[in-house]
């Protein structure tokens, strides 16, 4: 990937959105995947394919992208083990710790929106 000149319009504008910390936070757990990746995880550590099972329409380039971004982000963490075939675990991370009580709040708002916009 090419380097961004430090003049660029791109450059400085991701600067200013670093500035922001709502804009910040909800760039780390934004897009379709990353919420319900996270949510899987809060209870237990999981393996690739476990999470593949249960996060049903995501695809397995979509998952390792996901996972490689919320590692390269602190929220999770991946633990190889040298075995034969290797294992692969993922877990929350303290930091993906602390978010939990956040996704929960979403996860009842976006019930109580869903359900007050299907009665309309």
């Amino acid at each position: 990937m090419a380097n961004t000149k430090e003049t660029s319009t791109n450059k400085q504008n991701k600067i200013s959105i670093a500035d922001c910390n709502v804009t910040y936070s909800v760039q780390l757990v934004g897009g379709r995947w990353k919420l319900p990746i996270l949510m899987q995880l809060q209870k237990e550590k999981k393996r690739f394919g476990e999470l593949k099972k249960i996060i049903s329409n995501i695809t397995e380039r979509m998952l390792t992208l996901q996972l490689r971004e919320l590692e390269k982000d602190g929220l999770v963490s991946r633990m190889v083990y040298a075995e034969v075939p290797p294992r692969v675990e993922y877990e929350l991370t303290k930091t993906g710790k602390e978010l939990m009580p956040v996704c929960k709040e979403l996860h009842k708002w976006g019930a109580k929106h869903k359900m007050e916009l299907s009665k309309k």
